[in-house]
């Protein structure tokens, strides 16, 4: 495990080396560590800019070679569009860098959790800005890009057939599918970050007392099918306090 001292200089090293190199603009600090560092297992996230989209590869390669310099166990390199990259380096104490990389004209803000901590003309802060006052201003602030409702209540119906089939593997698994619903929606009523959201000890004491007692003792039919009871009745409860739901009574007439 890393200490404190260790992600500290490693923080410093990995800024410093992005601000010495001439294809980069502008670094922000993402995440927990904006605020202070939840605790000694938090990573260290930064987006990367360069100034143009031209430049993208060029610092890519680049950035994969500094990464190198400290011997990390292993990095994996996603591709998301064709100018947003993301590398995920694991060391060797188990300190973790996920940073990634786009031109400056495609900074976005996902979270109020980002600091500017490189700008080299001051327009990286100013995209940053502009973005967060897009982000502050909308509606729903995390959008999810699918119906919770339809498919927590399709997983739900999935679970009975499935525990008249006695298919228990499988029950279990649309029992979780009904969990992450759950969570998300109840991590949208608190205002929580949904991108990489996994903070879910910071969720409300007693929803997190209810969400816990979901889980059966044994794996029989019988406490299975109490569980998903208690999953439905939770879900109907949280999604009822949700502003930006529009709650489909027919869907949940399904549930009883």
């Amino acid at each position: 495990m890393f200490s404190v001292g260790e992600r500290e200089h490693c923080f410093k090293r990995i800024v410093d080396k992005f601000e010495s190199n001439n294809l980069i603009e502008g670094v922000v600090q993402l995440g927990s560590g904006v605020k202070g560092y939840t605790d000694a297992y938090s990573d260290i996230d930064l987006m990367v800019s360069t100034y143009k989209k031209e430049d993208m590869e060029d610092a890519k390669h680049a950035i994969y070679k500094f990464l190198k310099e400290f011997n990390p166990v292993y990095i994996k390199e996603k591709q998301f569009t064709q100018h947003i990259f993301l590398f995920i380096v694991f060391m060797e104490n188990s300190l973790e860098f996920n940073i990634s990389v786009l031109p400056s004209e495609l900074l976005n803000v996902k979270s109020p959790l980002w600091k500017v901590v490189v700008d080299k003309n001051g327009l990286v802060t100013e995209k940053m800005r502009g973005e967060n006052e897009i982000f502050q201003n909308k509606p729903v602030k995390y959008e999810v890009n699918i119906d919770i409702q339809f498919e927590f209540a399709y997983s739900a119906l999935s679970v009975k057939k499935e525990l008249k089939r006695n298919n228990l593997i499988y029950a279990l698994k649309m029992l979780e599918n009904m969990r992450e619903y759950i969570l998300l929606v109840q991590a949208m009523n608190e205002k929580k970050k949904l991108h990489q959201f996994k903070a879910y000890d910071s969720l409300d004491s007693s929803f997190i007392d209810a969400y816990l007692s979901t889980y059966p003792d044994e794996i029989t039919v019988e406490k299975l099918t109490t569980s998903a009871d208690q999953l439905k009745e939770l879900f109907v409860e949280i999604a009822r306090q949700t502003p930006s739901m529009i709650i489909d009574e027919n869907l949940y007439d399904l549930l009883k």
